[in-house]
């Protein structure tokens, strides 16, 4: 009996040591818990992105033809106002710039034909100015045409006997078919796109993404894209782009719109969003830095253009400017050296037509739309009016007509 009350007493010790053991294991184990986030390292706080300031725009006014070329001189002497050499009449492809005073980068370059170039405040530091001087030649331009097989004898034969000859090198047209007879004739770059000869905004869009990634390709610093019916005045497109950096965030060119164009973005998660942003117009022509050129790449590159164009459902300049302003966040320069058909360019004073960087002609709905420059073609000649600038900005082109010697009788 004595043993037996002892067992059962040694159980009951057992058993309270047990449960002393089990409360001490818990009450570790929750020191453990409470002390495991004070031993780990600190984690980092993750940076939230902050809101844009509201970006406003001063216009500040530019002259073009009060910043002087230094071309380098050759025989017969160059013109350092428009940067053609005297002797040949052509322009030689090299112009450096030296725009204000080292500090003065808001001033105007004259009062004479100045031209309003509309600059966002919160990119003052790509304002032009000799700290952002870019030695250009030609060879560093992408120029690409837009184009389509039906228009290569309309118009691609008048560009090519025209503005395209100073720059056969620098310049490649993007059609939606093959011409050898023209290429092997002229000696021109043309690139099929394999894209649809519709004037449709896939189509528009397809070659826009071939244009972006043949100027990718081609390592040069200024991508500028024009239309079939422009005229690019070589000298002011140089001197234009030798005011900024190719380094630089620059989208350069004309609204067709008096305001920022609306658009429904197409949002996977959140259906649309309507989104508010300025483009240049394609007729005009436009020009894009390589700095900037490479931040688009993630929305234009290896077919990637065509698929943001269907976000938004726009044609292809709206596209770029969806991208460069709305995606990227930088500011179209807005300025009036780009002309479409779509202005009235009879109001274009004569005496400023060789300042320009393109130029353009009415359709067929306005044939009369053209620069109104007196020259030795008549209209019924050229129609378009670009023979008749391509003699005032080149003389000596062999078929330009020559002045009449004056009889001293």
């Amino acid at each position: 009996m004595h043993h037996l009350h002892q067992a059962a007493r040694m159980h009951i010790a057992s058993v309270a040591v047990s449960k002393v053991g089990f409360l001490f294991s818990l009450m570790f184990c929750g020191l453990l818990l409470l002390l495991i986030p004070a031993l780990q390292p600190t984690a980092r706080q993750v940076d939230l992105p902050q809101p844009r300031p509201q970006v406003k725009t001063s216009v500040y006014t530019l002259q073009h033809n009060s910043v002087i070329p230094r071309v380098s001189n050759s025989a017969g002497g160059t013109d350092h106002a428009t940067g053609l050499n005297i002797s040949s009449g052509r322009f030689n492809g090299t112009v450096e710039t030296e725009l204000f005073g080292t500090d003065d980068y808001r001033g105007t370059y004259s009062e004479k034909n100045s031209v309003a170039v509309s600059i966002p405040n919160g990119q003052g530091q790509i304002l032009p100015g000799s700290r952002s001087r870019d030695l250009l030649e030609l060879k560093d331009i992408f120029i690409a045409v837009k184009t389509t097989r039906k228009y290569h004898k309309s118009r691609l034969e008048l560009l090519i006997q025209t503005w395209i000859s100073h720059a056969k090198e620098q310049t490649y047209l993007f059609s939606d078919g093959d011409d050898r007879e023209l290429q092997m004739r002229t000696g021109v770059n043309i690139i099929n796109t394999n894209c649809s000869a519709a004037h449709t905004r896939q189509a528009l869009c397809c070659k826009m993404s071939v244009e972006y990634d043949k100027f990718i390709e081609s390592q040069k610093k200024w991508f500028c894209h024009v239309d079939d019916d422009n005229y690019v005045i070589l000298p002011s497109l140089l001197q234009l782009l030798s005011s900024f950096h190719h380094s630089q965030d620059v989208y350069l060119g004309r609204p067709s719109l008096d305001h920022p164009i609306e658009a429904a973005e197409r949002v996977k998660s959140n259906g649309l969003v309507s989104v508010k942003f300025w483009f240049a117009t394609g007729g005009a022509g436009f020009c894009i830095s390589r700095g900037l050129a490479l931040k688009m790449s993630p929305w234009a590159s290896l077919g990637n253009f065509i698929s943001t164009a269907e976000k938004i459902r726009l044609p292809d300049d709206c596209t770029i400017g969806y991208i460069i302003e709305a995606l990227l966040e930088v500011k179209l320069i807005h300025t009036h050296l780009f002309h479409s058909h779509l202005e009235n360019l009879q109001k274009l004073p004569t005496d400023t037509v060789s300042e320009q960087v393109t130029l353009s002609y009415g359709g067929y709905e306005n044939r009369w739309n053209v620069v109104s420059i007196v020259g030795g073609f008549s209209v019924v000649e050229d129609p378009t009016r670009f023979k008749t600038v391509h003699c005032l900005l080149y003389p000596d082109t062999d078929w330009c007509p020559k002045p009449k010697p004056h009889n001293k009788n």
